[in-house]
């Protein structure tokens, strides 16, 4: 892909840092609904803890995290970072693309069963699951935000070997550091 020009770079990068705030910040209000929702002895509040969740899931999450998904890989590829030449950002990629798959597959049908579960009143048969996925969710996206501040692990084999030719002196072989001539 064409590297981004500046303006458009930052742009994106505006847009895709907000969005990740973003899905954070709707995954801790997840988890404060969830907890409400198992703590409350009422039915009814129960009931509206669960209705919330799925207004979160249906129509904020999915939006959100496809958001953060297509903003990152478009940063990725039209930046020098690349998508698979530093292993934070690699890493990154793919625990993007988990999260969403499992927000999408696994989280806004659990959330949809637990809130027609406390409607019909009857006890919501995976509440602690509905807990744990927003632990889990925000543990992630909190290692996310470290690895995109901190950048460690260096490259991948394929990003040195992209880089080697076009930084290395001559006579020192790509695939090391000794002299070959």
């Amino acid at each position: 892909m064409k590297p981004l020009e500046r303006p458009a770079r930052r742009a994106l990068l505006v847009v895709h840092a907000s969005a990740s705030a973003g899905w954070l910040g709707l995954s801790l209000g997840l988890l404060g609904l969830s907890v409400a929702a198992l703590a409350s002895g009422s039915p009814a509040a129960t009931e509206a803890s669960y209705r919330s969740m799925a207004v979160f899931a249906n129509w904020l999450m999915i939006p959100v995290a496809l958001l953060t998904f297509g903003s990152g890989l478009v940063l990725s590829l039209g930046t020098p970072w690349g998508l698979i030449r530093y292993r934070w950002v690699w890493t990154k990629f793919w625990l993007t693309l988990a999260t969403t798959g499992l927000t999408a597959f696994s989280l806004r049908p659990g959330v949809n069963a637990a809130a027609d579960q406390a409607a019909a009143g009857l006890p919501v048969a995976d509440g602690a699951g509905l807990l744990a996925a927003p632990v889990v969710s925000l543990c992630t996206y909190v290692f996310m935000t470290a690895i995109s501040l901190l950048k460690p692990w260096g490259m991948t084999r394929r990003g040195r070997r992209l880089r080697s030719p076009a930084t290395s002196p001559k006579g020192v072989d790509g695939r090391s550091l000794r002299q070959t001539a």
